[in-house]
């Protein structure tokens, strides 16, 4: 299910990431590709957001699960702050060379993604693909440490509420509030 939102919101949302990659560009919108190509990059988005949002979610759960039944109520945020972290750290891996060959492919949409995959290796080789995986990981987990525990506490709240758990579009209406 986490693969499947993944993917759903990357390839949505995918046309402003191009625009604000450009923007951000050191050459400049126009030269990076301004309004044309606007989906240059996305086949390196498509492989990555399923194993990326799936990864994160495997991991997400599972170190909750083990947190869990070692704490009490009031600690409850705290495990899935930590659960959420631990999940962020596991996702980049798979995010930031995804990321690398995607915005380098945004700013370039004349290469195919494959060739700049090609030539990231062959100039930078693996560690070309990790360029920026700490900053990545320092930015992901402060916005988790609150979308998670918020995220929870909704469905906890709604759950309560109806008497029962929520169901999967409830979850999916807390967590877009809580992201």
């Amino acid at each position: 299910a986490g693969g499947v939102a993944g993917v759903c919101v990357d390839l949505i949302l995918f046309p402003l990431d191009t625009v604000k990659t450009r923007l951000q560009s050191p050459q400049g919108f126009r030269k990076a590709g301004g309004f044309r190509g606007i989906y240059a990059g996305v086949p390196s988005t498509a492989i990555g957001s399923f194993p990326n949002a799936a990864a994160f979610f495997m991991t997400y759960e599972y170190v909750k699960s083990v947190l869990h039944h070692s704490s009490t109520s009031y600690l409850t945020p705290v495990t899935h702050m930590v659960a959420a972290s631990f999940g962020e750290v596991v996702a980049c891996l798979i995010r930031v060379p995804s990321e690398v060959i995607k915005q380098r492919a945004q700013v370039s949409p004349s290469s195919s993604t494959f060739r700049i995959l090609s030539h990231t290796l062959y100039h930078e080789g693996i560690q070309g693909l990790y360029r920026g995986y700490k900053s990545t990981v320092l930015r992901e987990i402060p916005f988790s440490l609150v979308q998670f525990p918020l995220w929870e506490s909704l469905k906890d709240l709604w759950s309560w509420k109806q008497g029962h758990v929520v169901d999967s579009w409830q979850s999916a209406v807390c967590g877009a509030f809580a992201g």
